[in-house]
């Protein structure tokens, strides 16, 4: 079974990863090394997210080789700006503990200020010529956010992270991705953005996940996360509990049928969020220094 994926320029990746949006700091080292001695080998943090430190403590506690953990990391749009976003890298490999980063991504399009966008990236091909990122990508981009990055840029993305689960996915967004050679990574991979926002409508407990999982023997999140991986998707799923992180990353030896993914895919429902209408500055969010 494939346990990597490869991006535009060669480098591979661990399809499957933990993520650590919303987990508070003093729980994120706990979380890393547990995931890492469980078999995980790709952590996806982001600036914003406050808790790099902590992932590279975790990274160190598992005693792990630097070069065997892929580190994904974003940087957040109040450090967008060429010199910003050159200053951004040093915060977060600081913070991380690591001279490398595996992947820096841009956190969000800001259509407002795209210009900073454009610097911002431009700046993230800047570290990848310098060697001080292995591999560069973005965040949110919608088709005609790509389009007009791609017009004023050199480097081609190697991941477009975006919201992805069975009731959204975003078919229009995964073909301009692929049309450019952009691998799509799916962050809320079974869902879990509803569950923030209090719907019970969930992923999770779809009937038609339910009975593809009863019939494998596997969990409704185990299903959705095969799903991404037989789809040539890259996934982050977190979790605090040893037990799920275990249990998300144990999705490597069973097969989805043809008609078992063409079921899942049919659930669509739209899209949950449109990033673009979205006021991230609203966030009040600043990154500070490492």
């Amino acid at each position: 079974m494939t346990t990597t994926v490869t991006f535009n320029n060669g480098v591979h990746m661990p399809a499957i990863g933990l993520g650590v949006y919303q987990t508070p700091p003093e729980q994120t080292t706990t979380a890393v090394q547990t995931a890492l001695e469980t078999g995980y080998r790709h952590i996806d943090t982001a600036a914003a997210y406050g808790n790099e430190r902590e992932v590279g403590e975790g990274i160190r506690r598992s005693g792990l080789p630097r070069e065997e953990v892929f580190v994904e990391t974003k940087v957040w749009i109040t450090d967008y700006g060429h010199d910003a976003t050159l200053h951004a890298f040093d915060k977060s490999a600081t913070k991380l503990g690591v001279e490398q980063i595996d992947l820096l991504i841009l956190h969000q399009a800001v259509p407002a200020a795209f210009d900073q966008t454009i610097a911002a990236y431009q700046a993230l091909e800047k570290l990848l010529a310098d060697g001080a990122v292995r591999a560069i990508g973005v965040s949110n981009f919608l088709p005609v956010r790509l389009d007009a990055l791609l017009a004023e840029t050199s480097v081609v993305p190697a991941v477009n992270q975006i919201e992805l689960h069975p009731y959204n996915t975003r078919p229009d967004l995964q073909a301009a991705n692929a049309e450019h050679g952009i691998l799509t990574q799916a962050w809320a991979p079974i869902g879990g953005i509803r569950h923030y926002s209090g719907d019970t409508n969930t992923p999770l407990t779809d009937a038609t996940i339910q009975a593809i999982g009863e019939a494998h023997g596997r969990s409704s999140a185990q299903v959705m996360l095969r799903w991404h991986l037989q789809q040539g998707r890259s996934a982050i799923p977190k979790s605090v509990h040893a037990g799920r992180i275990a249990e998300n990353f144990d999705v490597f030896d069973f097969q989805l049928s043809s008609d078992e993914l063409t079921r899942i895919d049919a659930l669509h429902q739209g899209d949950t969020m449109d990033p673009d209408s979205m006021d991230f500055a609203s966030f009040g969010i600043t990154v500070p220094e490492a």
